[in-house]
């Protein structure tokens, strides 16, 4: 059966309020169009000034302005949303956990991933500089594939893309799709963001909804975009280039248990 999911992109500011009203239009769009599953972009709710501003409203696990966001209008669509990443407190008071979190369409939260590669890096050619864990503290939560109407969804944010291992070890949790919000940089995203999307659909035989911010923002950083559905031959069902946007796609689980049976390659590893 196929059901329709939505990747959502956006360019965050750095008021929680606007960001807030910005996603809730992107959530209505996504499901007038029949979208069951909708995926926020990492740092949907705020892309600050300066980094530490997310600290700054962060909040309790549970409670707040954003977690109560996501709650209400999964409730209010009957939808599945995956909240991109929401600011939670951690135990060091200057630092958050950059949380994944997943509600059903009865508004409960069932599922939290705490990113855990954070972006500590220097773009020599560019200039720019993203020290992450100055401001992220590494998620402890452990990978996580959660049960859905549409299938077993497995977490992963962003940076985990470059991390193969991971969404190997996904799949053998038993993901049949992966969904990544994400913020990449232009400059990375344009050398390696669609190569890496496709490449973990493929070599997983799996569905990936790439959810990213894409456009120019007040801090002066642009995030590349291409938010993207990809189905397990790697095949991009579609996209959104830049600025705000819903990238629908359909998910099939027959398609890809026949994909993964008549290409068998996960059960052709041989790594002893």
């Amino acid at each position: 059966m196929m059901q329709k999911v939505a990747a959502i992109q956006m360019a965050s500011g750095p008021n929680v309020d606007a960001n807030l009203h910005e996603a809730a239009r992107l959530i209505r769009r996504a499901v007038d169009t029949g979208a069951g599953l909708v995926v926020l972009p990492e740092n949907f709710a705020i892309m600050g000034v300066r980094e530490e501003d997310k600290v700054g409203v962060r909040e309790s696990a549970g409670a707040g302005t954003i977690q109560n966001f996501l709650a209400e209008q999964s409730r209010h669509h009957n939808v599945w949303l995956v909240g991109g990443t929401v600011p939670l407190e951690c135990d060091d008071p200057n630092k958050i956990s950059a949380a994944c979190l997943v509600y059903n369409d009865s508004g409960q939260c069932v599922a939290r991933y705490d990113k855990i590669h954070l972006f500590d890096v220097n773009l020599v050619d560019t200039g720019e500089s993203y020290i992450e864990s100055e401001t992220i503290e590494y998620g402890q939560t452990g990978l996580k594939v959660v049960d859905s109407p549409f299938g077993k969804i497995g977490l992963a944010v962003c940076y985990d893309l470059r991390f193969p291992e991971l969404f190997r070890q996904l799949l053998d949790l038993g993901a049949q799709l992966v969904v990544l919000p994400a913020a990449f940089t232009a400059a990375t995203g344009r050398a390696h963001w669609e190569s890496l999307v496709r490449a973990r659909a493929i070599e997983n035989v799996m569905y990936v909804i790439a959810s990213a911010q894409g456009g120019y923002h007040v801090n002066g950083r642009t995030t590349y975009g291409n938010s993207m559905i990809v189905d397990p031959w790697g095949v991009i069902l579609n996209r959104v280039k830049q600025g705000a946007g819903v990238a629908i796609g359909s998910v099939n689980l027959e398609y890809l248990e026949s994909r993964r049976k008549t290409f068998p390659c996960i059960q052709h590893r041989r790594l002893k």
